[in-house]
């Protein structure tokens, strides 16, 4: 199952990069094994005009054949075991692609909103975008490492 993170900004060089990059590595190795990856960073520009414009550019960036899962503090709080029972859930049964999708700084679209199948929270608090893309990428691993049964979760 391939997995796109799209999201609205373009991190430049940075300590937020290097740890999604090290996270997107460590997964690609242990997905390949178990039919997950690759992950596709998809980054689009911030637009001045707002949310509904950010709206449609996001959403022409999700390919058409995927689960489109936001990430939205309004969304489910799901553990880290909950999230890779997701993730192996959509593999085994869905002939899908996953996108998940992290909004701007206004937050995503309704349009958005009501395309999504699936919504994720890391809590309440509001976190910045370049932390979110390392938050995801690392669960991203965990749940791999998870399926696999990989000793990196010890829960």
């Amino acid at each position: 199952m391939k997995i796109n993170i799209c999201a609205i900004g373009r991190i430049k060089s940075s300590p937020e990069v290097d740890m999604v990059n090290d996270y997107v590595d460590r997964f690609e190795r242990i997905g390949k094994n178990i039919g997950l990856g690759p992950i596709k960073i998809i980054e689009k520009e911030s637009k001045k005009s707002g949310v509904l414009s950010e709206g449609k550019v996001l959403l022409a960036s999700i390919p058409n054949n995927s689960i489109i899962c936001i990430l939205d503090e309004k969304g489910a709080n799901l553990d880290s075991l909950a999230f890779a029972k997701k993730i192996e859930h959509w593999r085994d049964n869905l002939n899908l692609e996953l996108s998940l999708v992290i909004g701007g700084a206004g937050g995503l679209s309704k349009e958005i909103k009501n395309k999504a199948h699936h919504s994720i929270s890391f809590g309440k608090m509001v976190w910045p975008h370049r932390l979110i893309r390392v938050m995801i990428t690392e669960q991203l691993y965990r749940a791999a490492s998870i399926i696999s049964g990989t000793p990196y979760h010890k829960a």
